[in-house]
């Protein structure tokens, strides 16, 4: 991972200060090491603040988490059922340590019942994201070591 002077979540957080909602805050944060333009994370993760539209579902910062690992372990054949597997089980891991850092994943609830503020919850799901980036990447060290 790069280090461009400012930590990941500050800038996310920056973004949304900026106008960005959660989950495309969360993404942006990482456009540079996707394989995909700015344009294009903000267009994939615009519908997803507020809770899914605006819905206060599933929180937008939790979205945008997903649509990282979708975008950086998701499968890109049909046929790649391990690949749709380790990308469901991943997205439930990272649901799982967004709950238990912010105590829910619906956006009404974090707002209202735990009064969570949007940027507590972008920076709290990029900093999961980059643990599990980091977690995956001494995992391939590893692997290659051997």
């Amino acid at each position: 991972m790069e280090d461009s002077g400012k930590d990941r979540a500050s800038r996310a957080v920056d973004y949304y200060k900026s106008g960005f909602n959660c989950s495309q805050s969360v993404v942006l944060a990482f456009a540079d090491l996707l394989d995909i333009d700015e344009n294009t994370a903000l267009r994939v993760s615009a519908s997803f603040g507020g809770g899914i539209g605006r819905m206060k579902s599933v929180c937008g910062a939790a979205c945008g988490m997903f649509i990282l690992a979708g975008l950086y372990k998701g499968a890109t054949r049909a046929e790649d059922q391990e690949r749709k597997l380790e990308n469901y089980e991943l997205v439930r891991k990272l649901a799982g340590k967004f709950t238990a850092e912010n105590g829910s994943l619906v956006c009404a609830e974090l707002k209202g019942v735990f009064k969570r503020p949007c940027l507590q919850t972008i920076a709290s799901a990029v900093r999961i994201w980059e643990a599990e980036i980091r977690a995956d990447e001494e995992k391939e060290e590893k692997n290659t070591d051997i």
